[in-house]
């Protein structure tokens, strides 16, 4: 076992200084995701390989990434690491073109003269692909 030193915060430090509640972090650990070190009287005790763990999870948490995803990413040695990171790539990909189409007709919204923005034609333009599915 490594020494607190090594392994400075508690779950409750940890949880604290990433806005999240200590049963999050409980639950990553039972899920796999993290691996802490517990002490002498068996507390977990979080070092900085954890936190940065715990960094990335929040990060591809926001990208949308699941925890399975996550899971994924944070193995090295799983067989279909590069297929899952792909699918993700291309989900981020079209989640920002959609961001993207978003923002441009809500510019379009603020700058329109129409009183019913929906009659707007260059409005309606911009929901031609979504209208294209009915």
């Amino acid at each position: 076992m490594k020494s607190n030193a090594e392994h400075p915060w508690s779950v409750g430090d940890v949880a604290t200084r990433f806005g999240l509640p200590t049963n999050v972090l409980r639950h990553w650990e039972a899920v796999g995701l993290l691996r802490p070190e517990r002490d002498a009287a068996g507390r977990r005790r979080f070092g900085e390989d954890d936190v940065v763990r715990i960094a990335v999870i929040q990060r591809s948490k926001a990208a949308g990434m699941s925890l399975e995803q996550i899971g994924v990413l944070l193995d090295d040695g799983s067989a279909g690491r590069h297929q899952v990171l792909q699918e993700h790539l291309d989900d981020l990909d079209r989640r920002m073109e959609e961001m993207r189409r978003s923002r441009e007709m809500t510019e379009h919204a603020m700058r329109c003269r129409s009183h019913d923005i929906a009659t707007c034609p260059r409005f309606r333009a911009g929901v031609a692909d979504v209208l294209a599915r009915f």
